[in-house]
């Protein structure tokens, strides 16, 4: 599924296409600025969106076989929630 995807899906509950694209985006929009502020996005019974520190380590690049240092970064992390695990096992 895709974002146009989403929008038509949206678009099924009686909402014209205009009106879900703004709704999808809105939601996407605060989804996107939690997450820049460093909270957590919990969407119940879907999972979890959050902000993870993954730190700096060593690695190779496969072309040369030289180690290279790859920077510490920040970097989103989902976990499906109880019911979507359940639903897709």
């Amino acid at each position: 599924m895709n974002k146009a995807d989403l929008i038509n899906a949206v678009a099924q509950t009686g909402l014209t296409k205009a009106d879900s694209k703004k709704a999808v985006d809105a939601v996407i929009s605060a989804c996107m600025d939690a997450l820049k502020n460093g909270e957590r996005v919990s969407l119940v019974g879907f999972g979890t969106l959050m902000v993870a520190e993954r730190s700096a380590r060593t690695g190779i690049n496969p072309a040369t076989k030289e180690t290279i240092a790859i920077p510490a970064k920040k970097v989103v992390k989902f976990k499906a929630g109880a019911e979507l695990n359940d639903l897709i096992k």
